[in-house]
């Protein structure tokens, strides 16, 4: 009876117990199913991590990298990147190795907060370079393509480095071999800086002798010549792993004004650009061009838009770059700091404006932020997608990864010195100096110098204060007395010297600009230009000019003289192999690459194939009467 009176209320309970257990269940069931979904999450994460992904084969240039479909790689690195992110890959900015902690501290900044593609490098040393390089690697989140604006290697922004020529004495050279072989050492040097990318060569025809910012820059004004040594250096470069990127789009060499400075205005028709300017971009792009520089340059003819930078026409660099050359390299801006652009365009939309004309890469900005947000706005008004930027930005990285960048290793500092001065290095430089230095004059054939055994021979150095390479070497090859004179001297001191000189049987004259890389004046007073004509006049004189061709300009009668040998640049090499030319040990091979005036035209130079066989070994050679005449 008991039993029959508790069982409604047991079987009440066993009902709620029931109830309860089976609701455990459930639960543990539901968080057990969690726990082991998210461990088969992590199993198969690990699982992909640790499957191999298909291994990156390197194709052979840029341009077939860039054409591939995203690889694994790039796909997972581009997934990582917010939009803004993926804008700043487009980025360039710049540094320097020798402007302090504070400096260093501001770029380190612009890399870890926007995110930027990379870095150009200008003015400092190798080893801080090095450093900088790997600590700045270290802190972005992506891998920085590392470039220098190294027209003539490396040299030209760090100390203690090779200095190559620039390209006019090149322009002077006619074995391209001799180029190319300077392309795969500047390679070789980029390599050793973990650098990547290199702002050279200059394909611009320069044919106009007032140019004040091309000039010395440019291989000369033949477009052949020019495209021939152009592709010799690209490809020197190229075939060694460094991106090499022409300049300036779609030409800069006949103009008068600096781009660094206003706005220059080429007037010229389609028809002359294409016969001219064009020439040289359109058969590099035909070789497999990996980078091009479209220049700050206002071309009415191309796109009439009021005061329009080709860096920021549509009808420019899509329109005839991309479209119509045909041309699927990288395209940069140059730099978005120079009044070409600045003096009618903000910081910001300028380089808004720069990527809807079509280029990929923006160089060197006023402000990171400011671009960033200018190309946020542009997007937001429909005038360049984001899948655009997005499209590009895998561009970048498809370039990153070809240059090596998703297996990056820091830049090893042991032995860097010795490695960027290697004496393949120095020897490459030897051959360039001989084979460009240019005998425009030798009249009675007074070279090679055969003096008489008791003849006095003088040497001066024209903007010099202290006896310069070309006197040391000199003295080492005959006895000679040495003098110097400042490029601002006074009358007085001009003349007293010209008296002293004009008891010597032959004047060996050196003239120098105001610096190491040539110049557009030389910068002489009238005194000083006097007495360099007075000598050209004097049938006793053999002068050299160590510096830019166009500055014989400024010494009107120099065209009188016995013996006129252009070197184009001051570097010590130059002016040992100058003094061995003067006295027949090396044969004269060099021609002018540029037209200067009527009496200096461009393939101007007179040609000696074979040096006199002498032997250079002791460090005295009197040079006697007994001397043989180069054939």
């Amino acid at each position: 009876m008991l039993f029959h009176h508790i069982r409604p209320s047991l079987t009440k309970y066993v009902l709620i117990w029931s109830m309860l257990l089976l609701l455990c269940t459930l639960l543990a069931g539901c968080d057990s199913s969690d726990a082991r979904g998210q461990k088969t999450y992590k199993a198969v994460h690990a699982k992909a991590m640790a499957t191999p992904a298909v291994p990156y084969k390197r194709p052979d240039n840029l341009l077939e990298a860039l054409a591939l479909p995203p690889s694994t790689w790039v796909d997972s690195v581009f997934k990582t990147l917010t939009p803004e992110e993926r804008i700043a890959q487009l980025i360039i900015i710049e540094a320097f190795s020798n402007k302090g902690k504070k400096y260093e501290a501001d770029v380190l900044n612009l890399i870890q907060k926007y995110k930027v593609g990379g870095i150009i490098f200008f003015q400092g040393g190798p080893v801080r370079q090095a450093k900088l390089t790997n600590r700045f690697q270290a802190a972005s989140k992506v891998p920085l393509m590392i470039a220098m604006d190294a027209e003539t290697g490396v040299g030209m922004r760090l100390d203690s480095t090779m200095q190559y020529p620039f390209q006019q004495m090149l322009g002077a050279i006619q074995d391209n071999g001799l180029i190319y072989a300077m392309g795969a050492e500047v390679a070789e040097e980029f390599k050793r800086l973990g650098m990547h990318i290199n702002f050279a060569p200059v394909a611009d025809i320069n044919n106009n002798p007032n140019n004040p910012i091309i000039s010395y820059r440019a291989f000369g004004e033949d477009r052949q010549d020019v495209t021939a040594k152009s592709l010799a250096y690209m490809q020197g470069m190229q075939e060694n792993g460094i991106i090499a990127v022409a300049k300036h789009f779609p030409g800069h060499g006949d103009t008068n004004i600096d781009s660094h400075y206003d706005l220059p205005v080429i007037p010229f028709n389609r028809q002359r650009l294409d016969s001219l300017e064009l020439y040289p971009f359109r058969e590099l792009i035909k070789y497999g061009l990996g980078g091009m520089m479209v220049g700050h340059m206002h071309l009415p003819q191309l796109d009439s838009t009021k005061n329009l930078p080709s860096t920021l026409s549509k009808p420019i660099v899509t329109d005839l770059l991309r479209d119509e050359l045909k041309y699927n390299g990288l395209i940069f801006t140059d730099a978005m700091v120079m009044k070409g652009v600045t003096k009618y365009f903000k910081p910001g939309e300028a380089e808004a404006r720069a990527l809807i004309a079509g280029n990929d890469v923006l160089e060197r900005l006023n402000s990171v932020p400011k671009a960033i947000q200018a190309v946020k706005l542009a997007i937001a008004n429909g005038e360049i997608s984001q899948q655009e930027i997005d499209r590009r930005c895998k561009r970048i990285l498809a370039a990153k990864q070809w240059l090596g960048l998703h297996t990056y290793k820091p830049i090893p500092l042991p032995n860097l010195h010795t490695d960027l001065n290697p004496s393949v290095a120095h020897e490459t430089n030897k051959h360039l100096a001989e084979a460009s230095l240019t005998v425009l004059r030798n009249q009675k054939r007074m070279l090679p110098l055969r003096t008489r055994r008791k003849a006095r021979i003088a040497t001066l150095s024209v903007g010099a204060v202290r006896p310069t390479a070309f006197q040391k070497y000199t003295s080492q090859l005959t006895t000679t007395k040495n003098f110097t004179i400042r490029r601002k001297a006074s009358i007085k001191y001009a003349r007293k010297l010209a008296k002293q000189l004009a008891g010597y049987d032959v004047v060996l004259v050196a003239l120098y600009g105001p610096d190491m890389r040539p110049s557009t004046s030389l910068g002489y007073g009238k005194p000083v230009k006097d007495l360099v004509v007075q000598l050209a006049k004097s049938n006793k004189a053999a002068i050299v000019l160590f510096d830019n061709a166009y500055t014989l300009n400024q010494f009107p009668g120099i065209e009188k003289s016995r013996a006129l040998v252009v070197a184009y640049q001051p570097q010590v090499i130059v002016q040992q192999s100058a003094a061995k030319l003067l006295f027949g040990y090396l044969p004269a091979r060099g021609q002018l690459p540029v037209t200067v005036n009527k009496h200096f035209v461009y393939g101007d130079g007179i040609i000696k194939n074979k040096p006199l066989h002498i032997s250079l070994t002791s460090t005295k050679h009197p040079v006697s009467a007994a001397s043989v005449r180069i054939p």
